[in-house]
C-alpha cells in the first residue's frame, strides 16, 4: 500500500471500480482522476450511480471490484485505516445532516475537538473565521431550526470544511433547498474554489457545472461515458446519450 504520493500526482484516483447492489450493477468499471485545486462535476440523470461514486470515495460503500487512492495511498486496500481516510475528505449530502441540539458553532467544532484533537479556544477561533469569511458569524449561537435552508446547507459545507479537509465531496447539495436559495450555497462553493479546495460535485445545475467545474463527467448506467472540460462536453458532446440528456437539459431551460 503505497502511502506517498507522486509530485503533481490526483488527488483522488478511481481504477476499474464496480459497485452493485444486489442484482443491480451500480458501478461499471468507473476510471476518474481527480487533480489537486481542480473541480470535477459528475451529471447525469438520476440513479447514474453519481452518490454511490462519492460513497465509495469516502468509503462509506465498500467497493466489489477496482481500487481507489488518496493523494497515492490506496484506501481500498483492506489494510487501510477508514476512520483515517475519511479524516481527510470533507462530504457534504442533500440533507443537512446538523445535530438538532447543538448550535452553529457547536456542529463545526465537534470534529476538530473529538476528531482532529484542537482545543476548544483554537476549535471556535477557527469555526468563527470560517463562518465570518462565509458570511454566517451572525449565526453562531443559532440552533439550526432557526436557520433557513441555505443557511443549513451553508452551515454543512463550513463544518466541512472546519476539517481542513484535503478532498470535500458535495452530494447534490442543492437538491433540497427552494429555489431563491440555491443562489447562495452555489456562492459559498464558488468561494471554496477561489480558495483552492479540491472538488467532487455530484450535480444537477447544469449552468453551475459549467460555470465552475474543471472537469466534466457525464455518468450513464453506472459508465464514465463522456468526460472533458465544460467546453467539451456541454458545447461539443461526442456521445449520443450525452447529447440526448443535454438536450433535455436544454430544454427543461436550465443550461
Amino acid at each position: 500500500m503505497s502511502t506517498a504520493a507522486a509530485p503533481g500526482g490526483p488527488v483522488l484516483r478511481m481504477e476499474a471500480v464496480r459497485k452493485s447492489f444486489g442484482t443491480s450493477l451500480v458501478l461499471r468499471d468507473v476510471d476518474l482522476e481527480v487533480a489537486p485545486h481542480t473541480v470535477t462535476a459528475l451529471i447525469g440523470a438520476s440513479g447514474s450511480g453519481k452518490s454511490t461514486l462519492l460513497r465509495c470515495a469516502n468509503l462509506l460503500e465498500e467497493v466489489d471490484d477496482g481500487a481507489i487512492w488518496l493523494d497515492g495511498e490506496e484506501i481500498t486496500d483492506p489494510r487501510a485505516d477508514a476512520d483515517a481516510v475519511r479524516r481527510r475528505i470533507g462530504v457534504v449530502f442533500q440533507a443537512y445532516n446538523l445535530f438538532p441540539h447543538l448550535t452553529v458553532l457547536q456542529n463545526i467544532t465537534l470534529a476538530p475537538q473529538r476528531v482532529h484533537g484542537l482545543s476548544r479556544a483554537d476549535a471556535e477561533a477557527q469555526a468563527r473565521e470560517l463562518l465570518d469569511r462565509l458570511g454566517l458569524v451572525a449565526k453562531a449561537d443559532e440552533y439550526p431550526d432557526r436557520l433557513s435552508g441555505g443557511q443549513q446547507q451553508r452551515t454543512a459545507i463550513v463544518r466541512a470544511l472546519a476539517v481542513r479537509p484535503r478532498l470535500l465531496l458535495l452530494d447534490e447539495i442543492t437538491a433540497a433547498l427552494d429555489p431563491e436559495l440555491v443562489g447562495e450555497v452555489l456562492n459559498l462553493v464558488r468561494e471554496v474554489k477561489d480558495e483552492g479546495m479540491t472538488m467532487v460535485i455530484a450535480t444537477h445545475e447544469m449552468a453551475f457545472a459549467r460555470e465552475v467545474a474543471d472537469q466534466v463527467c457525464f455518468l450513464d448506467a453506472g459508465v464514465v461515458l463522456e468526460r472533458g472540460t465544460p467546453q467539451e462536453v456541454f458545447g461539443a458532446p461526442r456521445e449520443e446519450r450525452t447529447q440526448k440528456f443535454l438536450r433535455r437539459i436544454v430544454e427543461a431551460g436550465r443550461l
